[in-house]
């Protein structure tokens, strides 16, 4: 793996201002904090504010503007972790910075969609997400948050000359993701429709908020996925199997022929959820045991019944993981496929025998399940991109749904912003 990679930004908007940011934390400088400078090649480490002052400015200009549209601009990264590409359009973003920050340096404080007093709150802006260690380079487009109104495309070549192409939403991706929002609110009365942030003045939305953040628009999902979680609980609930009563006589009379005794009924079928864990555990079964019908057990692991906000975050109550071998390895094989299943409508599903399902068994209707997941995979012109935390869950051998592109030896990673000659295909642009 090489220690650095270019990065071509293009873009694919109709304007003629829009800047991109690089941030993450440097692998090979002890994991502080990183930007890349303006010129797309400098690396600039914030130095933290003296104790006790927070929330100040960068003393660097990182933005990279990428000219008019059509335009692509080249970065090099060194190796980084939890890196993100950010792109705006017409406004900078604005960074600032906190003492404590990783590797000595400062802990950056990073644009908010939810604090509407953050500067950039009413800024168009939109980011991807990557990793370039020893291993490969992994990046992919990101909605679990929310659905930006710039459209952002991925495509990876290898030095192979294989690539990956993730084709993200066309300019007017977050439109048609609103009116999916609003069609869904109609139907079923919940407040999709209330994730949408459109400010006042202006004609089109600014974003979609994922409903896990939907409390900070007032969009409420409580007790939304409950009935769901009823229902997979029904229906895995332990048989008991009822003993045929003998009658009691308090005479014999030996001289009556009553027969042979009838036959004790057939036993009930015990219907399980069946959990692939898709790892040397393999595939693992679970029931809601008779002596503890608030859990289900699964491979001997006990889950609780998950809240709607524990099933939208994906990483509280039943689900938060834990680290460790043996009893908490088998728990966090088990927790992403169980998560995506209550997220995706199909845990109860009669028709589905194991998880991870097919995805023509997700967010059918009848029931509970992410619509905002649903609708944002509609909007994406390959179907792909992260909706939720475990979006990448996938069958043995099925497609990747998560909108990711990863490589041992990646050669050109090309990111374009705007949506603008969006295609469908593995092929460089």
């Amino acid at each position: 793996m090489p220690a650095s990679l270019t990065i071509q930004l293009v873009n694919q908007s109709t304007s003629e201002n829009v800047y991109s940011y690089i941030t993450g934390l440097a692998i090979q400088h002890g994991m502080a904090r990183v930007f890349l400078k303006a010129d797309g090649t400098s690396l600039y480490f914030p130095e933290p504010p003296p104790a006790g002052r927070i929330l100040q400015p960068l003393t660097e200009d990182c933005a990279i503007p990428l000219g008019p549209p059509g335009n692509s601009v080249t970065a090099i990264i060194p190796q980084m972790a939890g890196g993100r590409i950010w792109f705006s359009v017409e406004d900078k973003l604005t960074f600032l910075r906190n003492p404590g920050g990783p590797g000595g340096g400062a802990a950056l404080v990073e644009p908010s969609i939810l604090n509407p007093s953050d500067p950039n709150a009413d800024v168009d802006f939109a980011f991807c997400e990557f990793t370039l260690n020893n291993d490969q380079l992994f990046a992919n487009i990101s909605y679990v948050d929310f659905v930006p109104r710039l459209p952002i495309a991925l495509t990876l070549q290898t030095h192979g000359g294989a690539v990956q192409h993730v084709s993200g939403m066309p300019p007017d991706g977050l439109d048609k993701v609103c009116a999916g929002l609003r069609a869904q609110a109609a139907k079923d009365g919940w407040p999709w429709d209330r994730l949408i942030v459109q400010r006042q003045g202006q004609a089109r939305p600014l974003r979609a908020l994922s409903p896990t953040h939907g409390d900070a628009v007032g969009a409420s999902f409580a007790g939304y996925f409950e009935p769901l979680v009823e229902a997979a609980w029904n229906r895995y609930a332990q048989k008991q199997q009822q003993q045929q009563q003998k009658p009691h006589h308090r005479f014999r009379l030996p001289l009556l022929d009553r027969g042979p005794e009838p036959a004790p009924p057939p036993p009930q079928p015990q219907t399980v959820l069946r959990i692939n864990t898709q790892s040397a555990h393999g595939t693992l079964k679970g029931i809601v045991p008779a002596a503890s019908p608030n859990q289900l057990v699964i491979g001997g692991e006990a889950f609780a019944r998950p809240t709607t906000a524990d099933i939208l975050g994906c990483n509280s109550g039943p689900f938060a993981t834990g680290g460790g071998g043996g009893a908490a390895a088998v728990r966090n094989a088990i927790i992403p496929r169980l998560a995506a299943a209550f997220q995706r409508g199909c845990v109860a599903a009669a028709d589905v025998p194991e998880h991870p399902s097919h995805p023509a068994t997700f967010y059918r209707a009848g029931g509970p399940a992410n619509h905002y997941a649903r609708v944002v995979h509609e909007c994406n012109l390959d179907g792909k991109g992260y909706a939720f935390a475990y979006d990448d869950v996938q069958p043995d051998g099925g497609e990747d749904q998560s909108g990711k592109v990863n490589a041992g030896d990646p050669r050109v990673l090309v990111v374009a912003v705007g949506g603008g000659g969006a295609y469908v295909g593995d092929r460089m642009p």
